[in-house]
């Protein structure tokens, strides 16, 4: 499928506190991922920052369930602190998430991801970039099919990014519809705007920035002006 020139695409950005979430929906975000401590690659907000976040914008949240660095669960204790944590995020309000876990062989831990997706009860929910770590992308595609809620992958194509990506991800779009690949490509993970034609051409319709918005970097704020440049590039 290629997207026609000019389609608008799904702008998705990382916010971590009101001020980010407002700045992001004036450049012209469609939604927003929320995360604290992104020195842990970004782990679950607590109740309170989803309520002021939900507060300042009307934009689609979707929440991140991670509560320590890396992509195992932690456990009987860890799964239990992240069913409750979606039970109260669910009861503040929230209703899309982002999630993924692996087992010590990097493959899904579908026990885990079973109890999360029971704990959702329908909620949609993206597979974040664990996918991107796993020992066999297709087969995690392939045992994930079916889950309640799962609409999306965010992936980089690769563990490097969508620099030694580019080609799995055009690849991935190609087989959109088939068994596996119904949920939705949302590209990101070190995706710049050169990356972009060839993405757009392969008919990939979803992106995601984190440090693209931030030019000051992650000690800084996101910066309107920069999610609009994407905003723009996308159409």
């Amino acid at each position: 499928m290629t997207m026609p020139e000019g389609t608008a695409a799904l702008l998705e950005v990382i916010a971590l506190d009101a001020a980010d979430a407002r700045a992001a929906r004036d450049g012209g975000a469609d939604r927003l991922e929320l995360v604290s401590d992104m020195a842990a690659d970004g782990l679950t907000p607590t109740v309170e920052t989803f309520r002021e976040i939900r507060a300042a914008v009307a934009l689609p949240l979707r929440v991140m369930l991670r509560l320590s660095d890396g992509f195992a669960a932690g456990g009987t204790s860890g799964v239990a602190a992240l069913v409750d944590r979606a039970t109260r995020l669910r009861a503040a309000g929230a209703r899309e998430f982002v999630l993924g876990f692996l087992d010590p062989e990097g493959d899904p831990d579908l026990d885990t991801l079973k109890r999360l997706a029971d704990a959702l009860d329908g909620c949609a929910w993206t597979f974040h970039r664990a996918v991107d770590r796993s020992r066999d992308r297709e087969a995690l595609r392939a045992e994930l099919d079916g889950l309640p809620g799962l609409d999306t992958y965010l992936t980089a194509g690769a563990a490097g990014g969508v620099d030694e990506g580019l080609t799995v991800l055009c690849e991935e779009a190609a087989r959109e519809g088939s068994p596996g690949y119904t949920q939705r490509l949302l590209v990101g993970g070190g995706l710049r705007l050169d990356h972009l034609p060839a993405l757009r051409a392969a008919g990939i319709s979803a992106f995601h920035i984190g440090g693209a918005a931030r030019p000051m970097g992650w000690d800084g704020p996101v910066d309107a002006a920069a999610v609009e440049r994407w905003r723009e590039a996308l159409g």
